[in-house]
């Protein structure tokens, strides 16, 4: 997903939302003071910087010796120093509290969101989810570090610096006050055409970037539809818009610039004037009219930088709404307060009561009606039936991704509904049908299954499932990074892998959405041997694709619009339920005629 260094984001109605920081702030509090401390000295220093430029013109220059020069000297370089000291303090505590409350935030978002049920990700985009969990806590980042820092600085020194004003010459205080606006004015409104403009360039440029991925990661399929030159164009255009929008920020920040300058010169120029005759008519010294027209340009300096943040406070008071509405979802499956316990040790018994089940995006389709199965410790249980006869939503529902809205599910005779989810699932695997290899080594990939299991353990888990011989012919062995999504193995590989982390799991139940029908024969052989393995002594439901798992199966159960159609053996079935005869030979073709092959139940 591309987006820019600083997306536009909406604004937020009001300020409220950023309260929700203070939970996050509220850890490190002695940060917090002592960020403050060195704000207020550094201020203190900067707001004194005027009156040491006032006293150099007004005692030093008119001294008789050099040594009064040199002390007043040595007093500002003095107030210099702690300045610098004390902003260098300031902006490096601000920066580290804005950088550990970001981290804290997007840790304690994305611990929120695995939790999440699937039911959540039906209607959120997870391009909206990872958008907040990067633009929007980076928006955060700017407000409670350098945006936090800028505001309250900003905000000393205006007022500091006003006060001063109408101490240092009330009358030229007035004259400030009427130029003040007139200077301000056309320099916000311009500011705000600017940042607009730089958006939308970084917009253009995060266009370009995100068609410059999408066609780099399809590559082969832009090569193999000789695509290369319309795809070459494509980005061509994005590129040449983006220069064009670019340009238009480059002239804007012309105009700003050359509006910013010549009405703070002008205006500086107006005081300076209306000071020098004051100074003329010995109204006022020369070190005066320097300190305040120092001051004035505080004044003017601190307004721009709040008008400037105001805007990035409001986006990032939207910002924390948004996580907020994150962090304020509630997960539909959650464990009970008094979870029942399952029994020891575990049986592997699965039951399903009368289930009716439809999913919250489709309330109208019945995905699962009053679905009834019992699975004894050890059977192995194929389910067949069309697309959308409900066999992927049996696994959906064992593993507690969602409840059922009437019946029962029960393992080892325990109500799942009345169990902790984390519980039950620690006594499930699933080896799915689109593999899910993660972009780390091949020992974290298969380690995955267990986190606590040793280096033996997981090879002896790559052995059984018949992935060890091509993991040590990796470059790096178990070490290998094995790419995003696997993509350093052959569709055979990614299995065999997925196959290992479910050995190394040792669950009572299996779940197996059998896939090998892509694969070449010799891979198919491999992973069929390595599920063999991985099926000994444990309850397996399996979705079946292949004629071979379905003869290995102690009973068939025909689904059909999420119903139980016929139970049987593959003879059996033939013999009698239609249904099953047009899916085996669908299905399994022309080897209808073999003879079944059940093992017993162990």
């Amino acid at each position: 997903m591309a987006h820019s260094d600083q997306p536009e984001r909406p604004r937020g109605r009001s300020l409220k939302p950023l309260r929700a920081l203070w939970p996050f702030i509220r850890p490190y509090r002695g940060t917090l003071a002592l960020a403050l401390l060195a704000l207020l000295v550094a201020s203190a220093a900067f707001l004194a910087v005027p009156v040491a430029v006032r006293f150099v013109i007004d005692y030093g220059f008119s001294a008789e010796d050099a040594a009064t020069v040199d002390r007043y000297f040595g007093y500002f370089f003095g107030v210099a120093i702690v300045l610098g000291l004390f902003a260098a303090a300031r902006a490096y505590l601000v920066n580290w509290l804005g950088e550990r409350v970001v981290a804290d935030i997007r840790d304690r978002v994305y611990r929120h969101i695995i939790r999440l049920d699937p039911a959540f990700f039906e209607v959120t985009k997870t391009g909206e989810v990872l958008s907040r969990l990067t633009a929007d806590t980076t928006l955060i980042q700017s407000i409670s570090g350098v945006g936090l820092s800028i505001i309250l600085r900003s905000s000393i020194q205006f007022v500091g610096a006003l006060v001063l004003l109408a101490v240092t010459n009330w009358r030229l205080m007035g004259l400030i006050l009427v130029l003040l606006p007139l200077v301000l004015i056309p320099i916000i409104a311009i500011g705000r055409w600017v940042r607009r403009l730089s958006r939308a360039s970084q917009d253009r440029i995060a266009d370009a970037s995100g068609l410059a991925g999408e066609t780099l990661n399809a590559v082969q399929t832009v090569q193999a539809f000789t695509a290369e030159e319309l795809e070459s164009q494509r980005f061509s255009d994005s590129v040449e818009l983006s220069f064009l929008t670019a340009v238009r920020r480059a002239r804007a920040r012309a105009l700003f610039s050359t509006v910013a300058t010549t009405s703070l010169f002008g205006a500086l120029i107006v005081v300076l004037w209306v000071g020098a005759r004051a100074v003329l008519a010995g109204e006022m010294s020369g070190g005066e009219l320097g300190q305040f027209v120092l001051y004035a340009m505080f004044v003017a300096m601190a307004a721009a930088m709040l008008s400037e943040v105001w805007g990035e406070l409001q986006r990032a008071a939207g910002a924390m709404e948004r996580l907020l509405e994150l962090l304020q979802t509630e997960p539909a499956i959650r464990a009970p307060a008094r979870p029942v316990p399952l029994p020891e040790p575990p049986q592997g018994r699965v039951e399903f009561d009368a289930v009716s089940f439809h999913y919250p995006s489709r309330p109208d389709i019945l995905a699962l009606d009053r679905f009834s199965l019992l699975v004894a410790p050890g059977e192995k249980v194929a389910l067949v039936g069309p697309s959308g006869a409900g066999k992927s939503t049996v696994f959906q529902l064992l593993l507690r991704f969602y409840d059922p809205q009437s019946g029962r599910i029960l393992l080892d005779g325990v109500n799942i509904a009345d169990a902790d989810p984390v519980e039950v699932r620690r006594r499930i695997g699933i080896v799915p049908q689109e593999t899910v290899v993660f972009g780390a080594t091949a020992r974290e990939n298969i380690r995955f299954g267990r986190p606590e299991a040793s280096d033996e353990d997981i090879v002896a888990a790559a052995k059984a499932a018949a992935a060890h011989d091509f993991i040590t012919a990796l470059p790096q062995g178990y070490d290998t990074f094995l790419g995003e999504r696997g993509a350093r193995l052959s569709g055979g590989q990614r299995q065999r892998i997925a196959i290992a982390r479910a050995i190394l799991k040792n669950p009572p139940v299996l779940l197996l959405d059998e896939a090998t029908s892509a694969l070449d024969a010799e891979s198919e052989r491999l992973v069929q041997e390595a599920l063999e393995f991985l099926e000994r002594d444990r309850t397996t439901l399996v979705i079946a694709h292949r004629l071979a798992t379905v003869l290995r199966a102690d009973r068939i159960v025909v689904m059909d619009h999420g119903r139980v159609v016929d139970i049987g053996t593959h003879a059996e079935l033939l013999r009698r339920d239609s249904l099953y005869q047009r899916l085996a030979r669908l299905q399994f073709g022309e080897a209808l005629g073999e003879a079944p092959r059940r093992r017993s139940a162990s």
